[in-house]
């Protein structure tokens, strides 16, 4: 008898789970509160990492396809110092694959492929132990029941409270995030400046970091230390005041590096939250997590891939046979949590010293995983 298999969002995590249980004929159900998968920009850039992203995609069948969209020259990063002064220049060698970039949308459309992802689903609650399996509400008042239900479904998961009461926190750390279109043809100095990958500058308690995708798209990220609600009379949808704030706090930094915020189309904030490093759980029959509703860590390259490699490996643990469901779902979360918080102790200390009153913590940071 198949399982009944229910998968809450519809990001890579989620995604790479239902595409693994599609490559081994297992039926999987994609709820995605989304109303398609254009409802809103995908999002910036991600580098998938050997035996994390890229091994998920192999147990996908998907790597030659994610190698033919991915670009290893994104892997080039550059940082300079607030005068302009370029202090580290590190360009890829012609064959390294070792976290080649992709553009969100790119990936979705790949994980997508032939699933059949049920779009403007949105969850309120999930319920286990509801007669013949764990009931799984919508904002329609309907209502389904499946043998296990897996809340992929990010960090304001609806599914999280079915097994932990425990909600993110503020790391005291905000990103305002901003964009550039066009720019190898509209700002070819800032093209130069920023490189073939990522280009970032690291000041007192600050940062602006900048991100190639795909296009001449370029995302900016303005990091900074600042109590949650600052400014708390500021409109995020009025661009100029916002600009304007940002570039008082950035006073004083390079011009060319100011371009990035001057020449910036619309602003979102995003406060970075965190849950805790070892965030953990009784096992409870019917429900899981994944990805960042299971282990919500500061963005700092891991997320994307652990999920997308614990959805993978979870699906191939559901497809393993007739086995017991709730033990394969058991082992899978004592080696989702420790992996996950070897990771989120990484993030956390690198969160730490990217943004932090000593510049030279964030050099000296990157020194250590790419030397000189």
């Amino acid at each position: 008898m198949r399982r009944r298999i229910a998968v809450i969002g519809g990001g890579p995590g989620g995604l790479a789970l239902a595409r693994v249980l599609h490559r081994h004929g297992h039926p999987v159900t994609v709820l995605e509160r989304e109303p398609g998968p254009d409802a809103r920009p995908p999002g910036g850039a991600l580098d998938l990492h050997e035996g994390l992203g890229q091994l998920a995609l192999e147990k996908a069948g998907l790597l030659t396809e994610f190698r033919a969209l991915s670009r290893p020259e994104g892997q080039a990063m550059r940082i300079l110092d607030t005068d302009g002064t370029v202090l580290r220049d590190w360009r890829p060698r012609p064959d390294d694959r070792a976290n080649p970039e992709i553009d969100r949308g790119q990936l979705r459309d790949l994980l997508l492929g032939p699933l059949d992802v049920q779009w403007g689903r949105s969850v309120t609650k999930v319920v286990p132990g509801a007669g013949e399996g764990t009931a799984v509400h919508f904002a329609d008042g309907r209502q389904e029941t499946f043998d296990l239900v897996v809340g992929a479904d990010g960090a304001r998961s609806r599914t999280r409270p079915a097994v932990s009461p425990v909600t993110p926190h503020y790391t005291g750390v905000t990103y305002v995030e901003t964009s550039l279109d066009d720019v190898d043809t509209r700002h070819p100095g800032l093209a130069r400046l920023i490189g073939d990958g990522s280009m970032a500058v690291y000041g007192v308690n600050r940062a602006l970091v900048a991100q190639r995708n795909s296009g001449g798209h370029v995302k900016v990220y303005a990091q900074f230390r600042a109590p949650l609600d600052r400014p708390a009379d500021l409109d995020p949808a009025d661009v100029e005041a916002v600009r304007s704030s940002l570039l008082a706090l950035f006073d004083g930094w390079a011009a060319p590096v100011l371009e990035l915020l001057r020449h910036g189309t619309a602003f979102v904030h995003r406060p970075l939250h965190v849950l805790p490093v070892s965030h953990t759980w009784t096992h409870v029959p019917g429900v899981t997590l994944l990805g960042d509703a299971a282990h919500l860590m500061p963005p700092l390259g891991a997320g994307a891939n652990l999920a997308m490699l614990e959805g993978a490996e979870l699906a191939e643990a559901v497809a393993a046979g007739p086995g017991d469901l709730d033990e394969a779902v058991r082992a899978f979360e004592e080696r989702m949590w420790a992996r996950a918080a070897r990771w989120a102790k990484i993030t956390t200390a690198g969160l730490e010293r990217l943004v932090s009153p000593d510049p030279a913590e964030a050099l000296a940071l990157f020194d250590r995983v790419q030397p000189v």
